[in-house]
């Protein structure tokens, strides 16, 4: 049995949702989205923690081997929206099964292929799964009985979780016995698994849009996000003040300007502007982009600080390169006692950790606290409304960048610090989506997530480049005195204190912005619908909104094309 919902034309939009079916089918149908979703934060995690061995295979591209990680956050920002809105339009399960099939295709290429170019094409079709998380918003929306939805919502947070507690292990498994190509042939089994999962288990939503993408709008959305990122991406190597770097974030503002007015003026704008300026969709976005910093900054900080040698070992790996390098120059056997090193400034992080030992001490337990917390937060919405779980999990975050700010670092201080920030994870993965589910009709659910997974990634990439900025500005030097001949060495991958309580310390301050915003929030302080409220607002804007939803082999009274949206 499915239910439906009204468009004002008086036709009946069939919905798809499985209000009749048993608990056990409702639930596997989660289970298989939630699964299809891990994809992409499977790989990137994955794959972040490969590019050392993968640099081996490339030896012409240097430090651009970053770029198997910076694509997927250029790509799939600036595809998200246009695919979200091509799930609104064509099927929300079609473009749900695509990005998973692309991923497929991107993953055999990368494991087959030793050429940088073919490489990057397969990693930006990768890229492009990142939109399906968002996508699985809408299914899930329009799918599963609306009592489900805000737990629902929550378990797909969690999901994220699950993905952050497994991938290190299975990367560091498949690292330590195979090469790197072993990594994208797992994610492509994986992913083949899936597929055929997705299409026998899940049903497709026939809700649609009868509206064509505005070709102008689409450019100047995905172009300047792509441009904005790529600043965030690449500044700290360009140079941030330079004139030619700037003029990427300019062009990138001045595009998503240009989208602004482009989109209030077309007859079918891929979003509608009243609906994204309305507070419940704006103060939402503005409060991920400023609270999300820390999801970013923590696991990375901490995989640094944690696989760094302490200064003891760092020494005396300097000194045993010395001792190495001066036997291969002159053929004679350097007295170790006749190096002193001294480290300028120095530092007091660092286990040495392997991948696996990170994993163990440090990387999983944020997800697994988001694990359990997500679910928990995503019923809690249903009780007392989104806000609430959002200001918790602000809460919490600002407490866990406060904790890194002024703690002294030992792993087990800091393994409480991110066990705190999982828990502030599991709240704002559940209450964001839920926040905008009620926020917006159904007819504009692709594209109003895959507004947030822009601003998500922008939020992210920003906090990222001010840490890289900050870790940059501050290295540590070695102090050589080898036989009385001083000299001085970077020593690289390894950075002063400073420099991570800086990064630290900005988070910080954006947590608490975030933390404001919500504060000041109305939306959302009464207990979620699963998206009645967002759906009244179809009926709420006139016939006009109404006339374009309809679902697949529906016959609407009206043909007239839709005036996407509706005020909130």
């Amino acid at each position: 049995m499915s239910t439906s919902l009204s468009s004002p034309s008086g036709v009946d939009v069939d919905t798809g949702r499985l209000d009749g079916a048993s608990r056990l089918r409702v639930f596997t149908v989660l289970a298989v989205i939630v699964l299809y979703t891990e994809i992409a934060p499977l790989q990137f995690t994955m794959v972040g923690a490969a590019l050392q061995k993968m640099a081996k295979s490339f030896p012409t591209v240097g430090a651009n081997i970053n770029w198997a990680v910076i694509i997927l956050g250029l790509i799939g920002a600036s595809a998200t929206p246009l695919l979200g809105k091509a799930s609104d339009i064509w099927g929300k399960k079609k473009l749900f099964l695509l990005c998973g099939v692309l991923f497929l295709i991107g993953c055999v290429i990368d494991a087959l292929t030793d050429n940088w170019t073919l490489f990057l094409i397969g990693r930006g079709l990768q890229a492009l799964a990142i939109a399906s998380q968002f996508i699985s918003y809408g299914l899930i929306r329009d799918l599963l009985p609306r009592k489900y939805i805000p737990l629902s919502l929550g378990i797909v947070g969690a999901g994220l979780g699950f993905s952050g507690v497994i991938a290190p292990f299975i990367s560091g498994v498949l690292i330590d016995h195979f090469d790197w190509q072993a990594m994208f042939w797992f994610l492509a089994a994986f992913t083949l698994v899936l597929t055929p999962l997705v299409i026998a288990i899940v049903p497709e939503s026939p809700l649609r849009v009868k509206q064509r993408i505005d070709p102008f709008g689409a450019v100047m959305l995905s172009g300047g996000a792509l441009l904005i990122l790529l600043y965030l991406d690449n500044g700290q190597t360009w140079g941030w003040t330079r004139v030619s770097a700037l003029a990427y974030v300019i062009a990138g503002v001045l595009l998503l300007a240009g989208f602004f007015v482009v989109e209030l003026r077309v007859a079918q704008p891929i979003m509608d502007m009243k609906l994204l300026l309305n507070p419940k969709v704006s103060v939402v976005l503005l409060m991920t982009f400023f609270g999300v910093g820390l999801t970013a900054v923590q696991p990375v900080a901490l995989g640094y600080m944690s696989q760094t040698p302490d200064q003891d070992h760092l020494r005396d790996s300097v000194v045993d390169g010395v001792v190495t390098q001066t036997h291969q120059m002159t053929g004679q056997n350097l007295p170790a006692s006749l190096v002193k090193v001294a480290f300028d400034p120095g530092y007091t992080y660092g286990n040495g950790f392997s991948m696996v030992q990170y994993a163990v001490h440090l990387g999983i337990w944020a997800g697994v606290m988001g694990m359990i917390v997500g679910p928990l937060a995503g019923a809690l919405t249903r009780r007392i409304g989104a806000r609430t779980p959002a200001i918790i999990g602000l809460a919490l975050l600002a407490i866990a960048a406060l904790g890194y700010t002024v703690a002294s670092y030992s792993w087990p201080v800091y393994l409480l610090i991110s066990a705190i920030g999982g828990i502030a994870f599991g709240f704002i993965y559940a209450a964001v989506p839920n926040l905008i589910v009620e926020a917006v009709p159904a007819e504009q659910q692709g594209i109003s997530t895959g507004m947030l997974g822009v601003v998500q990634n922008i939020g992210t990439s920003a906090a990222v480049a001010v840490m890289t900025a900050m870790l940059n500005a501050n290295p540590v030097k070695a102090q050589l005195d080898v036989a009385g001949h001083r000299s001085e060495q970077v020593i690289p991958q390894v950075f002063a204190d400073h420099g991570y309580h800086t990064s630290f310390v900005f988070v910080l301050i954006t947590t608490i912005i975030g933390l404001v915003i919500a504060l000041f929030m109305r939306h959302g302080r009464t207990p979620t619908t699963g998206g009645v409220a967002g759906d009244t607002l179809i009926a709420d804007a006139g016939a006009g909104a109404g006339d374009g939803i309809v679902a697949v082999g529906d016959t609407p009274a009206e043909t007239a094309p839709p005036a996407a949206g509706g005020r909130a």
